[in-house]
This record gives structure tokens, sequence and C-alpha cells, in this order.
């Protein structure tokens, strides 16, 4: 089973609970409709991977705040990567099919450490850094469905277990990527820096 790390510890998150379209300039950028309800998908738990590796040349990165649930509540803050095959996600949108296969596949979660975290959620933000320019940036502002929302959502069909994962979508700025390309991704509760994950594309 795979693993993250979450307080000098080694979690194994039995599923990585996904929110989709969750900020309106990114669903703007793909042309989607904003949803009229909470997009929710699943990834598996071989979908967690702490390498970023180029899967293709139409995969796109898509980074995200991800929170670590302990006891069915938020335990700790981390940055991810939610890794996408874009074209074969296109084809089964228009289709009306499920999108395992463009986001679930094996090494698409792509996480960070974790860190614990009980301060106010209104005050998270994350960047990303690619080859040492801005490529995205959130704000707990900037998203449609807030974490305790999420958390209501998703409880309300499925069981969290702990060291389950929920990645909470992503804003404008996905794009596909290259090998050797540098990614460094930053959680910060105001101004100060929480935790930073870095990775080279292998």
């Amino acid at each position: 089973m795979n693993t993250v790390r979450f307080a000098e510890r080694l979690c194994t998150p039995s599923k990585v609970v996904c929110i989709g379209r969750n900020y309106v300039e990114h669903i703007h950028e793909l042309g989607n409709e904003i949803p009229s309800s909470m997009v929710v998908f699943n990834k598996p738990n071989s979908a967690v991977t702490g390498t970023l590796r180029f899967i293709s040349d139409d995969t796109r990165f898509e980074g995200e705040i991800c929170f670590l649930m302990m006891g069915g509540a938020i335990a700790g803050v981390g940055f991810g990567l939610d890794l996408t095959k874009a074209q074969i996600q296109n084809h089964l949108k228009t289709k009306g099919l499920p999108w395992e296969r463009a986001k679930g596949f094996d090494g698409s979660a792509v996480l960070g450490e974790f860190v614990p975290f009980s301060g106010p959620l209104e005050s998270l933000r994350m960047t990303l850094h690619i080859n040492g320019a801005l490529a995205q940036e959130a704000t707990y502002e900037l998203m449609i469905y807030k974490p305790l929302d999420m958390i209501e959502e998703i409880k309300s069909f499925m069981s969290f277990e702990d060291g389950d994962i929920i990645m909470s979508g992503t804003p404008k700025g996905v794009a596909s990527y290259n090998l050797g390309d540098e990614f460094v991704g930053r959680i910060y509760s105001g101004d100060l820096l929480l935790m930073e994950s870095s990775w080279r594309v292998e």
C-alpha cells in the first residue's frame, strides 16, 4: 500500500477524494460549465506517489491544497498534484463516461508531506512554481465549495478512513509539463509558510 508522510510518521490513505471544478477561472479556462452541485471523484491508493513522472505529452498538472483526515476531521494540510490525461478525459466527458482512466491511473496523485493544521481554514493559500515561475495560486476565498462543505458532502454518501486525503480542486494555470521540470508547491496560512514540497520530473 502506498503511504504519505504526516507529522514524522507514515499514513496509508485508502483513497484520495477529489473535488472537481472548484475554482471559477479554472472552469472557464477549460471551457466547462459551472456545476450545479459538487463534483466528487476518487483516486485509489495505487494512484498515491511521492514521485512526479512524465506520463505523456497531453498529461497536465493540477496543483491543489490537500487535507489529511483523522477521526473524520481535518488533521493536516499538504500540497498535491492531480495529474490528468487530458485527451482521454475529454473523450470520456463527451461520452458521459466516468473519468477513472484519465484521473485514477497509477501515480496520478502526487503528494508531498503533510503537516498538522488546526488554524483557521480561511487563512489557507497555495502557490505552485515551475522552473522558478509562478504557475498557479489559490486561496480559500476563491473556492466555490469550502473545505467543511466538502467534508459534509462526502460524508453524506461515503466514510473517511484515517489517513484519507481530500484534494480540494485546482485554480487556473493548468498545463502539460516536461522531463526535468522543477516543481515547488507551497502551502501558507496567511503569510506563514506551513510547508513546501518539490519535485523534479522524472
